[in-house]
Formats: C-alpha cells, structure tokens, sequence
C-alpha cells in the first residue's frame, strides 16, 4: 500500500485534500467516486507532497492539537460508560462550537448509523485524522477494546502535543528579542544614521572609514529598504517550495543530520516521536511491520524516516529491530541499546515507551539548556552591534569638539 496525496470535489462543490492508503492513483479515485466525490488528482505522498507553509498556518483543521485531544478522551469515556457508538458520537456532536467540527463528527456519525466502522468513518474524513489514529482503531476495533484504545491515543497525542508545546515555547522568546532588537536596528540605520550622514557632509567633516562604512550602510537601508524586505520574503518562498522537493529536503535532512548541536537535537527529538508511536501501536496490537510503517510518517527528517523503511525491510527478513535500526548509524546508541533489551526480555512495547520518556526528558533538558544559552549571546551580539552604530556616529562629533576646543 501506498499512500497518496488526493484533491477532490465534494456534492457541495467545496475542494477537498487528504491522504489515502491505496494500491493505485486509479484505486484512489474509485473510493472517491464510491464516497460520491469527484476526483481531481491523486499523487504519492512522496512526490512533492505536502501544502505550502503558509496555508498549513492559516488553514486550522477542526481536528488538532488540543481539540483532538478532548475529542477522543471524551468518546473514551462515553464509550467506557456504556454507551453505544453512534448514542456517543450525537452527544460529543452538540459540544464543539466551530462548524467544521460539528459538520465532521456529524459525518463521522452518519457513516456509524450506516453500517461503517469507526476506523472507515475516520478515514472518509480527508486526511482530517492520521493514519496513526485510524490504524490504532482499527486495532482495537479488532481486539474489542475500542475504549482502551481511544484511552491510549489520548494519552499519546497529549504527550507529542506536551513536547510540541515545549519546542515552540523554547523558540518563542528568541525569535521575538531577534526580531524587535533587528527592526530597532533598521530603524537606527535607515532612519537615524543618515540625518547624521547629512550633518556631517554639510559641515565637511573627516570621518574615520568605519563611520564611513556605518553612514553608506545607513544610507543604502534608506534608499533600498524594500529589497531588505523583498528579498528574504522571496527566499522563505523559494526556500518552502523547494522543501517538497523530495531530493533537495533529502539532502538538507541529511546536512542537518551531520551538524553537531542541531543534527544531535533532531535525532532526540525524532527517536522520541518515533519510539511512542511504535511502544503506542505495539500496546494495542498493531504488528511490528505494520507499525514501523506508520512510525516513519510521524518522523520530521526524511534521513531517519529512510532509516526506518530500510528498517522494515530487514525486519520482514528476521533481523531484529535494534539492528536494524542500527544500521542507519542516525539514531541515538541509547534508544538502540533499550530497544534490544526490550526485545531480549519480551517487553519491547514497554521498552519503546520508557525509551520515549527517556529522548523526551532529555531533549526537554537539551532545549532549556540551548534557551538560556541562546537568549545572552542573541543580546550580546545584537546589543554590540548597536553599540558599534552609536559609536561610529558619535567619534565625528567628538573630534570636531576637540578640535573646537
């Protein structure tokens, strides 16, 4: 099974995007045209899938972070009270205020009463729900422990949100003081600076060449302010198409796999996402090859998710997972050597979830670690760099008072 990218049209005209396992662009279409929606493209996700950074932001699904969360924490405990599903969906339906939401759970619903299971109602909703969740489902649909499951992908989801919210707010704080303390500095040069540079060239001052170099700078932000402003927007542009090209993000995972403090970080950070996934899938019943499957897709750097399919290769053929993921030489030495002791003592669904606390801790550490570091030399280097400014501003006027003198 492949997955896919697909584009559709639905009875209301509305255009739709998702994600589809299937043998075939032509299998694509058919479910499409089964679930009463017009295909328009389908693609493997690996050629250039993906949506372009902006509209990922812009675009919130009715379905994520938190909302998920609560969604399948309450249908646990509807479903654990002994409620029926279809009986729960309708009462998890007059809880959201956004339509989107009411609109899905109300598809989710209808699909139940019509004989779907859950697993397949969830994967009619365009690529709204991972394959993650409705592969784990789908396993608890099969052993009879939807509750249980339900249970198990909130708890999961709560936690890789818990470490998304931990990078972010790691991030936050420098990108702010960079951003304020480099538009105080534009301002000072293309502003500030060439009232000087006019002082200066009517009193026929010598200027030391630094205060030259200061002042044509000053005056060149002046004049060509909108190339500083143009040309970085037309970069992140270049930069986020460029980001779906399967070659060009191979090779910037890789490069960024090989730097000391940044590739170490990513690897942290990736093994942690990947371990819960497959400690999460292997605790509910989702086989090995299955689960190593869905694990690459939750991984951010191509190399590792590489890794991971060359991984399941070998594992089909009777190597063990530790070694196989070894062979990669990306992953943390660590997580390798508890993932074969979970293998070695029977408990490797255990031993994947403690290695996951493990990387999470760690990179959590890492993080904190990299802010308070980050925070001083952002001040210092940006605080010099205004000072130099001043300076090379102000010599002028004190030779010329000395002079004067």
């Amino acid at each position: 099974m492949t997955l896919y990218h697909y584009k559709a049209l639905n009875t209301r005209g509305e255009t739709l995007h998702g994600q589809m396992e299937a043998a075939s662009d032509a299998e694509v279409a058919l479910r499409l045209q089964e679930q009463g929606h017009l295909p328009i493209e389908a693609k493997p996700a690996g050629e250039g899938g993906g949506e372009p950074v902006w509209r990922t932001l812009f675009k919130p699904k009715p379905f994520a972070g938190e909302r998920l969360v609560q969604f399948t924490q309450q249908l646990a405990t509807l479903l654990g009270a002994g409620q029926p599903l279809d009986r729960a969906l309708g009462i998890l339906l007059e809880l959201p205020e956004d339509e989107g939401a009411r609109r899905t759970i109300s598809d989710i619903r209808d699909a139940v009463r019509g004989g779907a299971s859950l697993s397949t109602a969830l994967e009619r909703q365009h690529g709204m729900f991972s394959r993650l969740y409705i592969n784990m489902v789908r396993a608890g649909e099969a052993g009879g422990s939807l509750q249980e499951t339900l249970q198990r992908l909130a708890d999961y989801h709560e936690r890789s949100n818990a470490l998304r919210g931990r990078v972010i707010n790691a991030l936050i704080y420098p990108a702010i003081l960079l951003l304020m303390v480099s538009g105080s500095l534009l301002f000072l040069l293309g502003y500030v600076v060439p009232q000087f540079a006019g002082m200066y060239e009517s009193l026929d001052a010598q200027m030391p060449w630094f205060t030259q170099l200061v002042l044509g700078v000053g005056l060149f932000v002046r004049d060509w302010w909108i190339v500083l402003v143009v040309v970085p927007a037309l970069l992140l542009w270049w930069l986020d198409r460029k980001r779906r090209d399967p070659v060009f993000r191979a090779r910037l995972d890789e490069w960024i796999l090989r730097r000391k403090l940044a590739g170490s970080l990513v690897a942290r950070l990736d093994t942690a996402r990947l371990m819960r996934t497959l400690g999460t899938l292997l605790k509910n019943g989702v086989p090995l090859l299955a689960a190593l499957g869905i694990g690459r897709n939750v991984l951010l750097n191509r190399t590792l998710a590489d890794d991971v399919d060359a991984a399941a290769t070998e594992v089909k053929n009777g190597v063990g997972l530790s070694t196989a993921l070894a062979r990669g030489k990306h992953f943390p030495r660590l997580a390798l050597q508890m993932i074969q002791v979970g293998e070695e003592s029977g408990a490797l669904d255990t031993m994947l979830l403690k290695t996951a606390d493990t990387f999470e801790q760690e990179t959590g550490q890492a993080l904190d670690r990299m802010l308070a570091a980050l925070v001083p030399v952002i001040t210092l280097v940006l605080a010099g760099i205004v000072g130099a400014v001043i300076l090379a501003v102000l010599i002028p006027i004190y030779d010329l008072t000395n002079s004067i003198s």
